[in-house]
């Protein structure tokens, strides 16, 4: 069934807002992808922050042409059966999804994606980001690096400690 033009703008004023405040979205061809692991998909991305829509690419493009902040993104590549992967929060995350779902749906193929700063990037860059760590899994990283040498010298000085007691103990037997 056919939109209305009220909802056809409030698609576009929706889709516009996701844009807006989106620090990256993904852009993947989902052509054979049942309707079973679109839901999937949705359920999955939703636990990291990622929304995920298939909304028509016209709809999309104007969009793209009412939010400022993207005017001059190059939309060439918008074309065939696409879903689009928003999250507000992470960079990295809609590709993370797309890519780990990807996996067991081979009919997912990263199309590009689009910046917070409106540039569009390739599908090479998208998987790219994709295999990075999560933004939470590399402040571990950060913070285990930054604790290595502590730790290190803890263990010195307790190894040590020990020894000397050892020592002691051996004395006053």
């Amino acid at each position: 069934m056919a939109l209305s033009k009220d909802k056809k703008n409030q698609v576009v004023s929706d889709v516009s807002e996701l844009l807006s405040s989106s620090k990256l979205t993904v852009v993947a061809q989902y052509q054979g992808t049942t309707v079973k692991a679109i839901q999937a998909l949705r359920k999955e991305a939703k636990g990291n922050g990622t929304k995920v829509s298939v909304v028509k690419n016209r709809l999309v493009i104007k969009a793209i042409e009412s939010t400022d902040a993207l005017k001059g993104v190059d939309t060439s590549a918008l074309t065939g059966q696409l879903l689009y992967a928003f999250n507000a929060e992470d960079e990295v995350a809609p590709a993370q999804v797309l890519n780990t779902f990807a996996k067991t749906n081979p009919s997912i193929q990263f199309v590009g994606a689009i910046t917070a700063d409106g540039q569009f990037m390739s599908a090479d860059d998208v998987k790219a980001l994709a295999v990075l760590p999560s933004k939470a899994e590399l402040i571990a990283q950060v913070v285990a690096t930054l604790q290595s040498p502590v730790n290190d010298v803890m263990s010195a000085l307790s190894g040590n400690l020990h020894a000397l007691l050892d020592g002691v103990e051996a004395k006053a037997a």
